[in-house]
């Protein structure tokens, strides 16, 4: 096994110092061994800081392109995580020169639109929810309804307290504490999710600290549980051919909040809470089908 050098968990904790989430430093530390790993099996030895080149990072950015079969986001997600740590080599004098400075990204290549669930689809997963057996029906009712309505993340929805949720006659919100980048927003509930999260709730008294959503044996569900959950209703509805997930969920909010508010790209962003537009605009880009459709409306004359 490839022994990690000294400057890692100096890093790690310079990163700590700094205020940056445990998550965070976790990725840092994740993609920092993938190249000491990858630098030790090609030289056999760890890196040191002093002797890195640039045409080490360059050779291993060619590596991961052509044998590591990762995705360009993944790649650069790599490639900033030796950056930063060598801005911080450089900062502190460990080296003289941030050898990473010129070494480029990758090209992302623009993804395509989400897909999200069609009419029908939503109607045959609420449906499946709300005959779940074993007393779960009102729960995964709510939990479908929950994510379709508000577009909420996985790991949002599990994190989500009694008193987070605020229902009122005709208003209602719940509060997410603790969203990517540690960031905190509030997200309006319509009339469709306060009476599902309502016949939740109302179901029995909870403290204010219990979870919203709760595992049958009474604890809270965790992120791979209400996966699980959305994943077991797709295949009772039989939708298994449509790759639908959890997340899809989300999508699906996005994709008909557009519809519905069309150029209300800001707005949408901060019900998602995205910290940049560029992540949020993915939802304004033409689907296949759009293009199709619209090849299919435009004939040309070339006739004439």
């Amino acid at each position: 096994m490839t022994s990690s050098p000294t400057w890692l968990q100096t890093f790690l904790d310079r990163l700590a110092a700094d205020d940056l989430s445990a998550a965070t430093r976790r990725g840092y530390r994740y993609d920092l061994l993938h190249f000491i790993a990858w630098y030790t099996g090609l030289y056999d030895v760890t890196p040191e800081l002093t002797r890195l080149t640039e045409h080490d990072l360059i050779t291993w950015r060619q590596h991961m392109m052509t044998q590591g079969g990762l995705k360009a986001a993944s790649i650069n997600r790599r490639l900033e995580a030796v950056r930063r740590l060598l801005r911080w080599a450089e900062a502190n004098g460990t080296v003289v020169r941030n050898v990473a400075l010129h070494v480029k990204s990758v090209r992302i290549v623009r993804e395509p639109r989400p897909l999200g669930l069609t009419a029908a689809q939503v109607h045959g997963l609420l449906r499946a929810a709300g005959e779940s057996s074993h007393g779960l029906a009102r729960r995964n009712y709510a939990l479908v309804q929950l994510m379709l309505q508000t577009g909420l993340r996985v790991g949002e929805v599990a994190a989500l307290r009694r008193r987070d949720v605020v229902l009122r006659e005709r208003a209602g919100t719940v509060r997410v504490r603790n969203g990517k980048g540690r960031k905190e927003r509030e997200v309006p509930l319509n009339a469709t999710a306060r009476r599902a999260l309502r016949q939740l709730l109302e179901q029995e008294p909870v403290q204010p600290e219990a979870a919203v959503f709760r595992s049958g044996h009474n604890t809270t569900m965790p992120v791979r549980s209400i996966q699980n959950a959305v994943a077991a209703l797709v295949r009772r509805a039989g939708l298994t051919g449509s790759a639908i997930t959890a997340h899809s969920l989300r999508h699906t909010f996005a994709l008909a909040w557009l519809r519905q508010h069309p150029g209300q790209l800001v707005e949408l962003a901060q019900l998602l809470g995205h910290e940049s537009l560029d992540t949020t605009a993915v939802y304004t880009r033409a689907s296949a089908a759009d293009l199709a459709r619209g090849v299919e409306q435009t004939p040309f004359n070339l006739d004439g």
